[in-house]
């Protein structure tokens, strides 16, 4: 018969134990440095409320003396003018950036040159617009998304720039009024010799357009009305019936797509009187991204933690040095 060998507990009773001492020894130094942090407040509590005050002072002070706000200014580019809009935002930008006042008080025309702390352009995405009606948009964002992210197509500088309209963000240290900063970098970048050029002609040719489709318009209802009576008088002959039919067709069509075009071009007709065409503008918008207004909360923290850390750094070197002083000596 076989004997059962009795199994050992010891180890399990050991392990168990040493797991249970490990935890209590864990909270007990958990429970020293919480005393310690409550101690270090409690013995400094009046230099705590000082730099909290002082904190808290010179963050207000810095918040109110560095203001930051927002205005947006969302055009339209016409005529083919994406890439010089683009070129003028960033060579004002360059203005802003080496404090060339004299260039944006004189050349832009902004009577307070040195309220402005930056100026950028970004796309407004919006695929829809960019494939409606284009065929060859449409092509070439799938050409182009063959080989990479659709998301990254849209967002690509290649596709953003066509985008129907695009943010201008001047970022100012005060409030500012539109007439001394929006009027005038309008006026500034539609002055342009080509362009302007460019703007007459393109707008004398819609107005032609327009006025070319109304009038073939206005010739396919004749024919329609013509037809329509001829019908009612007589229709006997089904074969020529057959065919004036599907002549008519193709002139209905033909007029469902003017009246659209017509739509169409007579909502261009609102922006071609102007190369960069203003749609709206949205000024002062407080800015508090970033550290922006928020300095009266964040100085007070900083302060106590470079207390507490110049603290616990005396505290270690003294440590430190005393067991370098011993070391010294027992040698």
């Amino acid at each position: 018969m076989s004997t059962k060998v009795p199994q050992d507990n010891s180890n399990d009773e050991i392990n168990v134990f040493d797991i249970s001492k490990s935890i209590n020894t864990f909270f007990d130094k958990m429970n020293i440095y919480i005393f310690r942090f409550i101690h270090f407040f409690v013995r400094n509590w009046i230099l705590v409320l000082v730099l909290i005050a002082v904190g808290f002072s010179f963050g207000w002070y810095l918040d109110t003396s560095k203001k930051s706000y927002n205005n947006e200014i969302i055009v339209t580019p016409n005529f083919g003018s994406v890439d010089y809009l683009y070129s003028k935002i960033d060579l004002i930008e360059s203005k802003i950036i080496s404090g060339d006042t004299i260039f944006l008080k004189e050349t832009v025309g902004i009577s307070q040159p040195k309220l402005l702390k930056k100026i950028e352009i970004k796309p407004i995405s919006d695929a829809f617009k960019f494939v409606e009606d284009k065929e060859q948009n449409f092509d070439l964002i799938k050409l182009m998304a063959e080989d990479g992210d659709i998301n990254k197509v849209l967002v690509d500088n290649v596709t953003s720039k066509n985008y129907t309209f695009h943010t201008i963000t001047l970022v100012s240290k005060e409030l500012v009024d539109e007439k001394k900063f929006v009027e005038p970098l309008l006026k500034y970048l539609n002055d342009s010799k080509y362009y302007n050029s460019v703007q007459k002609i393109g707008f004398q040719n819609l107005e032609q357009q327009i006025a070319q489709n109304d009038s073939i318009i206005t010739q396919i209802n004749n024919v329609v009305n013509h037809f329509s009576n001829k019908s009612k008088s007589s229709s006997n002959d089904k074969l020529v019936y057959y065919n004036e039919n599907t002549q008519l067709n193709e002139m209905i069509k033909t007029k469902q797509y003017l009246v659209n075009e017509q739509g169409k071009n007579r909502l261009k007709m609102l922006s071609f009187d102007q190369t960069i065409k203003e749609v709206s503008s949205t000024l002062n918008i407080k800015n508090t991204q970033s550290l922006n207004g928020k300095l009266k909360y964040i100085l007070p923290i900083l302060f106590i933690f470079g207390f507490a850390f110049i603290y616990l750094f005396k505290g270690f070197y003294r440590k430190q040095l005393q067991k370098n002083l011993i070391i010294k000596k027992n040698v």
